[in-house]
């Protein structure tokens, strides 16, 4: 039987910085093992696996929507945060049509888009 997520792929072009762009902008613990790079958010157990070129990509290549939500205690703190870093957004915070409060899209150094 299936328990839980234990990683998330994310597609990069270069892994190691990826890393540093992961741990720099939102805070990430890094480790590498390898051609293993994992970023993990302080309070989550779910790993991002920081995803370099190789064969398994098939025709897949890194940039767009993820699909990834990533929880924030303070959206409007966190957006402030991160834009002071140098964070893209695709969509600046606002209030979500559907309900349930605010959110954005951000962008990694590839183009990835995480939900916030």
């Amino acid at each position: 039987m299936l328990t839980e997520v234990g990683s998330v792929a994310v597609l990069v072009t270069d892994a190691n910085k990826a890393a540093e762009w992961y741990r720099q902008k939102l805070g990430a613990e890094v480790t590498v093992q390898g051609h293993w790079v994992a970023a993990k958010l302080p309070r989550s157990n779910v790993v991002l696996h920081l995803c370099g070129k190789n064969e398994d990509w098939e025709d897949d290549r890194p940039g767009g929507q993820t699909g990834i939500f990533l929880k924030s205690d303070d959206k409007d703190k966190t957006y402030r945060e991160l834009k002071s870093k140098g964070v893209e957004f695709d969509v600046e915070l606002r209030d979500a049509p559907w309900g349930g409060g605010k959110y954005a899209i951000f962008k990694d150094l590839d183009g990835n888009k995480f939900w916030m």
